[in-house]
């Protein structure tokens, strides 16, 4: 290894990490620039070139991305998830807690077939809306919001931007997900959960001043565009199949994703000028330049260096060093978004498995630290980010403080969760 070159690579990358973290500048800026002076220095220094930069992007997890992105920009006009939070409405009967239930588990469900920032994307901005029509305080929902996104996220392939990372890296199937993850993660929702139910008693408990104008709500008039809605639920529906068997059928899941696009551009012809500018293009943007910048980490051979570390600690017991993982990568997720880590990490554990180590444990334990982790700080996930920007349209914006004070407890409790049960399953990994 290349000392000069180690160290240059590690500047840019954890540089662009402290940028990311301050918020001054935007991340996807920081992302492209960090992976731009990658590149750049690597082919000074002869450590890195173009080409490893391009076979560094992963194009899988990109494309599945994408594809859904574009289902989810074409589904969005149409109205149907400001008819689904209205049905909640309504069903709650003007009771906060009911309410407060039934939009938990519609953005949970949502969030197991969407991306969790998406997700909160869509539910909140209509959550905002009812609240302020009943005459609620709109806070404890969509902190909740963004918690059991994060928290449902985890349960599925397509949930949770880390889950496409480690999906993609380690080869696991929309299934195995359901398999391995979906159990664990119920229980870490239901303590998610009851948790939020308790501290947010004091606000739940407060009558809607405006009862009578939830029930006048009428759902049928948020669904502008029924006809578009069903061919791209259809659509929808078919690609979530197609993920249950695309590893039978030898598909990736990227191709499925970009064939649903395609097929639902063509049955609902929607404008597509509009579709394309509601895909979030920094999105995909900083996936790429920090695949960029992990492959000059690794071309570099910083992540031998970290992998020695972590081959070091391995002589613990398998279980052990698996719930290790859950809260190193927790507690990194919690300071620094979660994506990044889990982009940092996947070369590592793959060099573990290089190096002898059943790492088969280690891509759940990922995910779950990962995923949950998200869920400590304000800027753990990009859902948190985007739920408080939203609150400062409230008369009490969620602050860092007020996050710490909620969110922290619930990565405690799913991480808690998911070590116990991953530790009592552990031979089935």
């Amino acid at each position: 290894m290349n000392v000069l070159s180690a160290v240059l690579a590690s500047l840019i990358f954890f540089g662009s990490l402290i940028l990311i973290f301050s918020e001054r500048i935007n991340r996807s800026i920081v992302a492209i620039a960090g992976g731009a002076l990658m590149v750049g220095l690597g082919k000074i220094f002869h450590f890195y070139s173009e080409e490893d930069a391009l076979a560094a992007m992963d194009f899988n997890t990109l494309g599945l991305l994408l594809g859904m992105m574009i289902l989810v920009a074409m589904l969005e006009p149409t109205g149907f998830f400001e008819y689904l939070a209205v049905l909640a409405a309504r069903a709650s009967k003007g009771k906060q807690v009911r309410l407060f239930t039934l939009l938990g588990i519609i953005t949970t469900v949502l969030s197991m077939f969407l991306d969790n920032v998406t997700t909160v994307v869509l539910v909140a901005p209509v959550t905002l809306l009812i609240c302020e029509i009943i005459g609620v305080s709109a806070i404890p929902y969509l902190v909740a919001e963004a918690l059991l996104s994060n928290t449902g996220g985890v349960s599925t392939l397509i949930g949770d931007p880390p889950n496409v990372l480690i999906g993609s890296a380690a080869g696991l199937s929309f299934n195995d997900f359901l398999i391995y993850s979906l159990p664990i993660v119920f229980f870490c929702w239901l303590g998610a959960f009851a948790l939020l139910r308790y501290v947010f008693k004091k606000e739940l408990s407060k009558r809607p001043r405006r009862v009578k104008a939830v029930m006048k709500l009428n759902p049928a008039q948020t669904l502008n565009q029924p006809e578009a809605a069903r061919r791209i639920l259809i659509v929808l529906g078919a690609a979530i199949l197609m993920f249950f068997v695309h590893h039978v059928l030898r598909v990736s899941p990227s191709l499925v994703a970009l064939s649903a696009a395609a097929l639902a551009l063509v049955w609902v012809q929607p404008d597509i000028h509009e579709t394309l500018k509601k895909i979030e293009w920094s999105v995909l943007l900083f996936f790429a330049a920090l695949f960029v910048m992990v492959g000059g980490l690794e071309h570099a051979g910083v992540l031998e260096v970290v992998v020695g570390l972590f081959r070091g600690a391995s002589g613990v017991s398998p279980v052990f060093f698996g719930v290790m993982i859950i809260w190193i990568v927790a507690a990194l997720s919690a300071v620094v978004d979660n994506i990044p880590i889990t982009v940092a990490l996947i070369p590592v554990i793959r060099g573990l498995g290089e190096s002898g180590m059943d790492i088969g444990p280690l891509w759940w334990a990922l995910a779950f630290g990962a995923g949950f982790g998200g869920n400590g700080t304000i800027i753990g996930s990009t859902a948190n980010i985007i739920v408080a920007n939203l609150s400062d349209k409230t008369r009490t914006p969620i602050t860092a403080k007020l996050w710490l004070r909620r969110g922290l407890p619930v990565m405690l409790i799913t991480c808690a969760i998911s070590s116990i049960l991953f530790a009592l399953f552990y031979p089935l990994f």
